[in-house]
């Protein structure tokens, strides 16, 4: 496996997008059908385009619009109007069916779309569409909201079979982070050029988001229009899919999902939590979705504070199973709590040593629960007053 530049414009997809002031318009187009799966939210409020896309997704797939700028959340009918008119525009414009488009939204909730601005964009940008990475880059920009860069991963790998398929993938998200995708506001589209059956590439991105987005945590709230879409075309010639296929998927879910936190609204640190010896992957993964999600922890370590109190008091409120009493506890290679024993007390070497590797850009926090096999790793950041800031302000 290695990397590329191709973003989402791998071997038979196109795209490109635009970005007037907060408002934007990305497509991405398949030359052929694709196989389509789809993982939106679980938040009882779902955004309109969310709902229009879970019944296209059914079908095959040719294209994904997503705007930028207005969630289309929370608009009712209306909503779902504007967003089935958003596929129409693009259908006209790409030359296929409304129902073979994917539509996603981020922005702003409770405010109707401005359909002539839509409309006007989505015929701009369909008259520059491309395969070339700069136009995957131009479908990443546009998608920003309070992003402060674009996101974009892709690979190439070979399946034990010995064809070679591509998967690539851009996303967005800074705030309003805790997925929980049914099986990030947090919208990733992925395609390749790989065939993977129907009945295997829903299993495939499950498997997938359940390692990545679904252990990456901002701020705790989930998105009204959370959405990850895999769009696979075939045109790479092969029958069916491998490990190696999934170890890549893998590989760049896990990567947009690293540098949606590295770019957290007001972040200024990256947070790994791994949590190792669990008694079951279930409790792996509360384990370390709670460290990350703890605001007492995230404040902890904009301050510089080793103040491993808050960890395992977030592990222990997880509903993990396991021992108090067995926890060993380390901030990068320092230790801080050895089977149940507190080494890091004031004035300690551990403590001193705690204190200079927290003060680093990205920290890596393990803890040893010692109650069985299973471990998980979640992704998170810390908080700061930037982030109080940004969302105070946020729609105006």
């Amino acid at each position: 496996m290695k990397e590329t530049d191709s973003g989402v414009c791998v071997k038979g997809f196109s795209a490109c997008g635009v970005k007037e002031g907060k408002k934007g318009i990305a497509l991405i187009v398949s030359e052929k059908e694709a196989q389509c799966a789809l993982m939106i939210t679980e938040n009882k409020v779902k955004a309109a385009p969310l709902i229009v896309s879970k019944e296209h997704a059914k079908g095959k797939v040719r294209g994904i619009v997503a705007n930028s700028g207005n969630a289309n959340a929370y608009t009712g009918e209306d909503g779902l109007k504007d967003a089935k008119h958003m596929c129409e525009i693009a259908a006209g414009e790409l030359g296929v069916k409304a129902e073979e488009v994917i539509v996603a939204s981020t922005g702003v909730i409770g405010r109707r779309l401005d359909m002539e601005v839509i409309s006007k964009q989505i015929k701009k940008v369909s008259k520059t569409l491309s395969g070339k990475s700069e136009c995957s880059l131009a479908a990443a920009k546009a998608i920003m909201t309070t992003d402060t860069k674009p996101k974009m991963v892709s690979v190439k790998t070979t399946l034990k079979t010995g064809e070679e398929v591509e998967i690539g993938g851009i996303c967005k998200g800074a705030g309003m982070i805790a997925p929980h995708l049914n099986h990030a506001t947090m919208l990733c589209f992925l395609t390749t050029n790989a065939c993977v059956p129907k009945r295997k590439i829903k299993n495939a991105l499950e498997s997938a988001v359940k390692q990545s987005f679904n252990m990456t945590v901002i701020d705790g709230d989930m998105s009204t229009n959370d959405m990850v879409v895999l769009l696979a075309n075939g045109t790479a010639g092969n029958s069916d899919i491998d490990g190696n296929f999934q170890e890549a998927l893998d590989y760049v879910t896990k990567e947009l999902a690293k540098k949606i936190v590295k770019d957290g609204e007001g972040a200024t640190k990256y947070i790994e939590v791994r949590v190792e010896n669990a008694k079951s992957e279930a409790d792996a993964r509360k384990a370390a979705r709670a460290v990350v999600s703890s605001n007492l922890v995230k404040t902890a370590v904009y301050g510089g504070d080793p103040n491993w109190g808050r960890i395992i008091a977030a592990i222990g409120r997880s509903g993990a199973d396991f021992d108090p009493a067995k926890v060993s506890l380390y901030i990068e290679d320092v230790c801080l709590v050895r089977a149940g024993k507190v080494l890091a007390f004031a004035d300690t070497p551990e403590l001193k040593n705690a204190e200079r590797a927290i003060a680093s850009k990205e920290i890596k926090i393990t803890a040893e629960l010692n109650a069985g096999e299973h471990s998980a790793t979640a992704y998170g950041c810390d908080m700061s007053p930037e982030y109080v800031r940004i969302n105070a302000e946020y729609t105006t």
